[in-house]
C-alpha cells in the first residue's frame, strides 16, 4: 500500500532549470530511493497540491534518480501529464506526507495547500543558519526561514534533523518562541554521492578540493587569499586548489578573485558542474577536502570525503566534531596562517600529518543511510499508529 506521499516540488524545480543537486537535494533523492516503492509523488503548482498516480509516481521517482534524465524535457512532460491526470481527483486521507527540502514552507498557504491531503506531515530540517547567521544568507532569508521553522512547529506530526547540533538549535528556538516540539529525531546523513569507481588522476601534482555552493558562509574568500600567499612564495610549484560548486549569492568578492586574480590563474581551478563520477575522481586523488565554513547544520562533503578515505581539513565547528570525532584537522575559520601551514604540510609527498589522519580514517565509522532510515522508520510508525503520544 502506498501509505506515504513525498513532496518532490523542489527536486523538479531544480532539475528542470538545469541545476545540479546540492546536499539538500541529495537527501531528497535518498528519501525517494528508500520510500518510493510505498509512496506517491506530490507536486505543488498554482496554489494547489497534486497527488500523482502510482504509475506516474513510479516513473517520476525513477527519472529523478537518473542523472541523464533529470534535466530532460521528458521530466517536464511527465510532471505535466501527472498533474493533468490528478486534477479533481481527491486524495485518500490518513497518510503521511514528507517534505525533505524546506520547499514552500515559508508560504502562508502551505497548510491550506497540504490540507487537501488530509493526513500527517513529516519535515526534514537541515539547519537554522539563516536565523543564527543571517549575515551569510540572501537578504530576507532570515525572515523566510523563520516562517518555515514556525510552520514546521505548527504543522508537523514529526520532524527529522540531520544532526544533534541542528536538533539543539531547533529546541532552543522552540523554547524561545514558546512553542512545543512534535516528535523529533536526529538522524545523521550518509554520503550523497552514488558509488562509482574513480577515474585516472585529473591533475598532476598535489591538489586540494573545496566542494560547496559558492556563498559567504562557505568561506572561499579565505582560502583564495591563503592560496595567493602560497603562490607568491612557491610559484608554479604551489599545490592546486579545485573549487567545485555552482556560484551562489553575495559572492562577488570570491568571483572577482576567481576571474581577475592573476597569481591564481592556472593554480585555482573552478569546476561549476561535475557529475558524481567526476566528483568521486577529484576527491579520491586529492590531498584533502577543505571545509572552512563559518556555520553548518551538517556537512555531507565531509562524510563523502572520509567515506572515500580522503583526509579532511575543516573549521572547528561542533557539528563537524559530532560527525567525524577527532579524525579531521580542525582550524578556526578565520586563522589564515594556520590554514596555510596545514595545507602546505599536507602537500608534501611524505606528509606525517596526512599519514596520521589516514590512520585515523581507518577507524572512522561512516554514517549509513540504513541507520538514518531506521530512525525515520520508527518515527513514521509512531506517527501512523493511532493514539501515539505527542503526535498531531
Amino acid at each position: 500500500m502506498r501509505d506515504l506521499l513525498i513532496d518532490v516540488t523542489r527536486l523538479i524545480g531544480r532539475f528542470t532549470s538545469g541545476r545540479l543537486p546540492t546536499g539538500v537535494d541529495r537527501v531528497g533523492l535518498a528519501y525517494v530511493a528508500h520510500y518510493g516503492h510505498r509512496a506517491r509523488a506530490v507536486v505543488r503548482w498554482g496554489g494547489q497540491a497534486f497527488e500523482l498516480s502510482p504509475n506516474a509516481s513510479e516513473r517520476l521517482f525513477r527519472r529523478l534518480q537518473c542523472p541523464a534524465e533529470r534535466c530532460s524535457r521528458g521530466l517536464r512532460a511527465l510532471v505535466a501529464a501527472g498533474v493533468r491526470a490528478a486534477l479533481g481527483r481527491p486524495g485518500r486521507p490518513g497518510r503521511l506526507l514528507i517534505n525533505t527540502g524546506h520547499s514552500g514552507l515559508e508560504n502562508p498557504g502551505y497548510a491550506r495547500i497540504l490540507a487537501q491531503q488530509r493526513g500527517h506531515l513529516l519535515f526534514v530540517i537541515h539547519d537554522l543558519v539563516p536565523l543564527s547567521h543571517p549575515e551569510y544568507c540572501r537578504p530576507g532569508e532570515g525572515q523566510r526561514h523563520r516562517a518555515r521553522v514556525d510552520n514546521m512547529l505548527r504543522l508537523a506530526s514529526g520532524i527529522v534533523t540531520n544532526s544533534e547540533a541542528t536538533l539543539a538549535d531547533l529546541r532552543a528556538y522552540a523554547a524561545d518562541a514558546g512553542r512545543s516540539l512534535p516528535p523529533v529525531v536526529a538522524a545523521p546523513l550518509a554520503a550523497g554521492l552514488r558509488p562509482t569507481k574513480p577515474g585516472p588522476r585529473p591533475i598532476e601534482g598535489p591538489y586540494f578540493v573545496i566542494l560547496s555552493t559558492i556563498e559567504p558562509r562557505k568561506n572561499h574568500w579565505l582560502l583564495l587569499h591563503v592560496w595567493r600567499h602560497i603562490v607568491e612564495d612557491l610559484g608554479q610549484a604551489a599545490p592546486r586548489l579545485v573549487v567545485i560548486g555552482q556560484r551562489g549569492w553575495e559572492c562577488e568578492n570570491v568571483v572577482d578573485m576567481l576571474e581577475r586574480c592573476e597569481p591564481l590563474r592556472g593554480v585555482v581551478i573552478e569546476r561549476s558542474g561535475c557529475s558524481d563520477e567526476e566528483l568521486v575522481t577529484y576527491l579520491h586523488h586529492a590531498q584533502a577536502l577543505l571545509f572552512p565554513s563559518f556555520a553548518e547544520g551538517y556537512g555531507m562533503p565531509l562524510v563523502e570525503a572520509l567515506s572515500l578515505g580522503v583526509p579532511v581539513i575543516a573549521s572547528d565547528l561542533p557539528v563537524f566534531e559530532e560527525i567525524a570525532g577527532d579524525v579531521p584537522e580542525y582550524i578556526d575559520p578565520l586563522d589564515g596562517r594556520r590554514w596555510r601551514e596545514v595545507v602546505e604540510a599536507y602537500s608534501l609527498a611524505q606528509s606525517p600529518e596526512r599519514a596520521a589522519q589516514l590512520a585515523r580514517i581507518e577507524r572512522y565509522e561512516v554514517p549509513a543511510w540504513s541507520s538514518h532510515f531506521a530512525k525515520v522508520d520508527n518515527l513514521i510508525e509512531q506517527i501512523l499508529t493511532p493514539g501515539s503520544p505527542g503526535v498531531r
